[in-house]
């Protein structure tokens, strides 16, 4: 079996958790649910899983990041990268969905 490239994968996990924040932040925002969902598909599609949560729980161990280590990582300062998600409904959508929420 063809694994997915690490940094793809860790690149859509974080994607994946910054839309996650977003949609539990404003359950009613369409773009952020819109988008959590396409990056969980996304998430499925790489780690071969039917399910979104199964995704995420197979590409942490892919990446030998457990919940744990996240939470270590939010305690010294921030995401596994440092960066924040940006405000969905960005320029240049006529769909009212932004690229990324990672700046």
């Amino acid at each position: 079996m063809l694994l997915p490239a690490k940094t793809e994968v860790a690149r859509h996990l974080e994607l994946y958790r910054a839309w996650e924040r977003m949609m539990l932040a404003a359950p009613a925002d369409r773009a952020a649910r819109g988008n959590f969902e396409d990056t969980g598909y996304t998430l499925c599609v790489l780690m071969g899983k039917r399910c979104a949560r199964e995704a995420v729980h197979a590409a942490e161990r892919y990446l030998s990041v457990g919940p744990g280590a996240r939470r270590r990582d939010r305690a010294k300062g921030g995401s596994a990268n440092g960066r924040r998600p940006a405000k969905s409904g960005g320029p240049g959508r006529s769909d009212g969905l932004a690229a990324s929420p990672v700046a």
